[in-house]
């Protein structure tokens, strides 16, 4: 048997939907706490923590992070997280399924294998964010409905997608207007403007850029947290689900508009991407059932 087989493994309660919204108040972990000590488990699920007060540590996958006021922890699914000590927080605990990012949101660069740990929240951010959390929980409370599962998806990417802009904001604050790494990610997104719907190969950007392919994936990297690649097909994906919610085009007219030739390649990497069809997903957004 391996040591994994003795890590205990934290699922959410069957029965219901795959999300949970702990608000905190004053909570403590650790040995002498109100809970009682925890070992560490391997979650199946993607979990974030928003501490707007409080102090402790944690340990995600063996590595020790200390806990700050103001930032949102992000565990994803299959780490291995405890709470070593905490004391005084206050904040939310939110857990999910990955079914529950199928709304838009798209933080697989964040809850992926190379994600980030910690996302501070601009001082002038935290009443929206536990205005939303608070939203949040209150839907979970609630007897579900038929709108239930996508109010909670809407409202989970809502904090997700502040997340990604905060990271971003920050990567971009500590970073030298004149650093090249930076420059580069700025003259790369004029030309992924303008040629996005053509040109899909990493090789194409780095030409027009004048840089070496490889150095351009590092560099972007580096910024953004994506590769040359991903960066594309993000901004493919982005303008498919625009035309799809506020456009009458047929599927075809705007995969072809998305940079897609092939209507049933672009209906399988679509549904890769948010979890449901091209016509779905236009349906759900529009309050239609399916088919309708």
């Amino acid at each position: 048997m391996t040591a994994a087989a003795d890590i205990d493994f934290d699922r959410l309660p069957s029965g219901g939907p795959s999300l949970e919204v702990v608000l905190l108040d004053d909570q403590r972990y650790g040995t002498d706490s109100d809970c009682g000590p925890r070992r560490p488990h391997r979650h199946d699920y993607h979990e974030l923590v928003w501490t707007r007060r409080g102090s402790g540590r944690h340990l995600i996958d063996g590595a020790r992070l200390e806990v700050q006021p103001g930032t949102i922890t992000l565990i994803a699914r299959g780490q291995v997280h405890v709470f070593e000590r905490a004391t005084g927080l206050h904040g939310a605990v939110l857990r999910f399924g990955g079914e529950m990012l199928h709304g838009g949101a798209n933080p697989a660069w964040l809850l992926g294998a190379r994600a980030v740990q910690s996302v501070s929240v601009p001082a002038g951010e935290t009443h929206r964010l536990d205005a939303t959390i608070e939203l949040l929980a209150a839907e979970t409370r609630r007897p579900p409905d038929s709108r239930t599962i996508d109010v909670e998806r809407h409202l989970l990417a809502v904090v997700l997608l502040w997340i990604e802009r905060w990271h971003d904001a920050t990567l971009i604050e500590h970073r030298d207007s004149d650093d090249a790494g930076l420059q580069l990610y700025r003259r790369f997104s004029e030309v992924l403007e303008r040629d996005y719907a053509h040109h899909h190969d990493a090789r194409h950007y780095a030409h027009q850029l004048g840089v070496p392919q490889a150095a351009l994936s590092r560099s972007l990297a580096t910024v953004t947290g994506r590769t040359t690649k991903e960066l594309i097909t993000d901004r493919r994906m982005l303008e498919a689900a625009r035309l799809l919610r506020f456009s009458e085009m047929s599927v075809g007219e705007l995969a072809y508009r998305a940079g897609y030739a092939d209507q049933l390649y672009f209906s399988r990497a679509f549904k890769r991407r948010f979890g449901e069809s091209p016509s779905a997903y236009r349906d759900r957004l529009r309050g239609r059932a399916p088919g309708g």
